[in-house]
């Protein structure tokens, strides 16, 4: 079979599924949502309404932001992640007579900023359409935990009564994300044929999330302006809100034991004639380390380098399978198969999601957070899975935590 042309691969990108990495709930559990009782049009989204069992109204909400993806926020896929994976967390909220409130975006990849103003809007209209005056629970998967820290916190700074008891955040990147450099390479280095995984690693949100960015496959990593600011904005309004307790859960361990990703290892290899030569890796330590060798319809190959990183991708905390996504789609392509010997690495380090460390080192990564000072942590209380497992998976380990700390 001779090499696919340039024109062949981009047609067939085209008419595929956007390459997307995010945490989404496998196909087979998705199926559509029950009705909402409500559903509130906000800017910039959307939030759906569930009353807790025998609740006429809203009495005791619990409202949980979606975190990062391309396009709008899904009910389905929500309810989905919430409901129907390992612990069913949408009902256990019912059964103990919380209304469950979803907020989605217009656009998930957004900046946190603006996608902020939509859990604002949400929490006001949760406070006035209230019966009683129980305090509400709000928090966030992922980068919903960031959009709604920031959210509060900006209230406060504002002087506005959010009516808040707790606020929660599970397995989301207080300190940073991180995706490894070769893929975010890897999705510019095929813009021309498709642009959507780049435009998905170039968007705001994306540039807030990772401690470490290439705008373009031959650019050095590094932390994008757009994170910068959005981190300076945080600290203007305060960085955290105040009044309610803090709460956060992380998907990987408390004791310091990473996954067994190694470093600067093969994790997709192309195969296809059309790709051949394409090497994508774990992200590599040591100076000038090559963390991709990049080639899709050329006859020239071209070698990405980092130096200074640490062993993130095999650090504890909530992984996400990447490597997989990218090579599952390309294994749909004539021409552009590939091997995957790797298919996850950490995305969001457990002392990211706790906020006690940050990410730029191998010491702080692997750090035994269940060894230090519970008030190291930037928030009151936090708990940590029993392994590394996927990033936000829903599990009676973490929710039961959690619904053991709502507010009276």
């Amino acid at each position: 079979m001779p090499e696919p042309t340039e024109r062949e691969v981009t047609d067939a990108f085209k008419a595929a599924a956007p390459i997307a990495l995010a945490a989404t709930p496998p196909k087979e559990q998705v199926a559509p949502a029950p009705q909402p009782d409500d559903t509130w049009s906000l800017p910039g989204g959307t939030a759906w309404v569930y009353y807790g069992d025998r609740n006429q109204g809203l009495v005791r909400p619990v409202l949980m932001a979606d975190g990062f993806n391309s396009g709008p926020s899904s009910l389905d896929d929500l309810w989905a992640g919430l409901e129907n994976s390992a612990y069913p967390l949408i009902s256990q909220l019912r059964r103990r007579g919380r209304d469950v409130v979803l907020i989605g975006y217009d656009e998930r990849s957004a900046s946190i900023l603006d996608n902020a103003q939509t859990a604002t809007a949400a929490i006001l209209r949760a406070v006035a359409e209230r019966l009683g005056d129980s305090r509400l629970m709000v928090g966030g998967f992922s980068m919903g935990g960031l959009v709604t820290r920031y959210a509060l916190a900006r209230m406060e700074m504002q002087r506005i009564d959010h009516q808040v008891g707790v606020y929660f955040s599970y397995d989301s990147p207080h300190n940073g994300a991180h995706i490894p450099i070769s893929l975010q390479a890897f999705a510019h280095y095929i813009r021309k044929l498709d642009s959507r995984f780049s435009d998905q690693m170039n968007s705001p949100a994306a540039r807030q999330l990772l401690w470490r960015h290439v705008e373009n496959w031959s650019d050095k990593p590094d932390v994008s302006p757009l994170r910068t600011q959005f981190l300076d904005e945080l600290d203007r309004v305060g960085g955290w809100p105040r009044i309610p307790r803090l709460l956060a859960v992380a998907n990987g361990v408390g004791d310091g034991t990473g996954n067994d990703i190694q470093p600067g290892t093969t994790a997709v290899k192309g195969k296809g004639l059309g790709i051949t030569g394409t090497d994508l890796r774990t992200t590599a330590t040591g100076s000038d380390a090559l963390a991709a060798t990049l080639r899709v319809v050329t006859q020239q190959k071209n070698d990405v380098l980092t130096e200074g990183l640490p062993d993130i991708d095999g650090a504890p905390g909530g992984t996400l399978e990447s490597f997989q996504i990218l090579a599952d789609a390309l294994n749909k392509v004539i021409g552009l198969g590939v091997d995957n010997p790797v298919e996850e690495h950490c995305f969001v380090p457990a002392v990211s999601a706790v906020a006690i460390r940050g990410v730029e080192t191998h010491e702080d990564l692997y750090t035994d957070i269940d060894s230090l000072a519970p008030d190291e942590a930037q928030v009151d209380d936090y708990f940590c899975a029993m392994q590394n497992e996927r990033h936000t998976k829903v599990t009676e380990e973490l929710c039961t935590w959690l619904l053991d700390r709502l507010p009276d």
